[in-house]
C-alpha cells in the first residue's frame, strides 16, 4: 500500500507462539528452545507476523503504554535484536529493498 513501510523482520519457519493477556510464549522447534514473552514482546512478535513495520509497531505500542513513539522504537529495536540473536526472527537488512 502507499506509503506504508514493509517489515524488516521474518518471524523464522519453525516458531510457533501463543498470546494471551498476560504476554505470551514462543516455541522454537528448530532449536527446541522456549521464550515467555510480555504483553508488550508478544505484541511486537504478533505484529511483525501480520507484516507490520517497526515505525508501525511502535506507534501502537506508545499508544498502547503511553509512552513517546522514540521510547517504543528503542525499546522495538533492543527486543528484535534478543529475538535476532536467538534465531527467532531473520532481519531482511540484507535483501535489497524496493
Amino acid at each position: 500500500a502507499p506509503g506504508r513501510t514493509h517489515a524488516l523482520y521474518d518471524i523464522s519457519a519453525g516458531v510457533r507462539s501463543t498470546r494471551n493477556e498476560d504476554g505470551g510464549i514462543v516455541l522454537d522447534i528448530d532449536h527446541g528452545q522456549m521464550l515467555r514473552l510480555n504483553a508488550a514482546g508478544a505484541l511486537i512478535l504478533n505484529s511483525l507476523g501480520n507484516g507490520w513495520a517497526e515505525s508501525e509497531i511502535a506507534w501502537e505500542i506508545a499508544r498502547q503504554y503511553a509512552i513517546s513513539e522514540e521510547t517504543a522504537s528503542t525499546d522495538i529495536r533492543e527486543f528484535l535484536q534478543t529475538l535476532e540473536d536467538h534465531k527467532l526472527v531473520r532481519s531482511r537488512r540484507g535483501e535489497k529493498s524496493s
